[in-house]
C-alpha cells in the first residue's frame, strides 16, 4: 500500500479532496496554525499530489474513521539501521492496539528520505494524553540498556520529534 502527504493551504486542500471523493484522503490542521494543512492519501496506485511526501505502508491496523486526532512520531533510521527498525516495529507488542480511544496506526517506510513516521489516530486529544501517561507507553518506549542500547541507538539519525493534527471541519 502506497501513502503520500502533502501540505497547503486549508482552502487548496480542501478543494482538491472534494475533487477526488472516491479517494481515501483525510485533511488535518495543525494543532499550531489552523490555516497550515496536510492532507494524507492511502491508496494502491499512484497519488494525485503533485509534491507528495512518498512512503511505503509496512504495518497498518484500524481505519481513519471516528478518529479526530492524529499524531506522526518521525524518526529518522540510518540506512545501515532500516531492517532493524523495522523488525522491532513489526515485531513490537502492540499494546498501543488495546488503547481506549486508538483508532488507527501506520507505520511508514520513507521512500525518498531516511525518516519513517508512525501515524497513529485517536478518537480525540485526550486519548493520546492517557496513552502517554500509561505504563503501557512506557513500557514500549523503554530505552535499552547495555550493549543492546548502544547497538540500538545506531540506528538514529537524530533525534525523533512529534508532530500533531486536528481532523478538519469541513464544511
Amino acid at each position: 500500500m502506497n501513502f503520500y502527504i502533502t501540505s497547503g493551504t486549508i482552502d487548496y486542500l480542501t478543494k482538491l479532496k472534494n475533487k477526488h471523493p472516491g479517494e481515501n484522503m483525510l485533511l488535518l490542521t495543525e494543532s499550531e496554525d489552523e490555516f497550515s494543512a496536510v492532507i494524507l492519501h492511502e491508496t494502491s496506485s499512484n497519488t494525485l499530489f503533485n509534491h507528495p511526501r512518498k512512503y511505503e505502508v509496512i504495518d497498518s491496523l484500524g481505519s481513519f474513521e471516528k478518529a479526530t486526532f492524529v499524531v506522526m512520531n518521525n524518526i529518522p533510521v540510518t540506512d545501515e539501521g532500516k531492517p532493524l527498525f523495522e523488525y522491532q516495529f513489526t515485531n513490537r507488542q502492540r499494546k498501543i492496539e488495546h488503547q481506549p480511544g486508538f483508532v488507527a496506526i501506520r507505520v511508514l517506510r520513507p521512500q525518498s528520505s531516511n525518516t519513517y513516521v508512525i501515524l497513529t489516530l485517536w478518537e480525540n486529544k485526550q486519548a493520546f494524553v492517557n496513552w502517554k501517561s500509561s505504563d503501557s507507553f512506557l513500557k514500549a518506549h523503554k530505552k535499552n540498556e547495555g550493549s543492546s542500547g548502544a547497538k540500538s541507538a545506531a540506528i538514529f539519525a537524530g533525534p525523533s520529534y512529534l508532530t500533531t493534527y486536528s481532523i478538519a471541519q469541513e464544511e
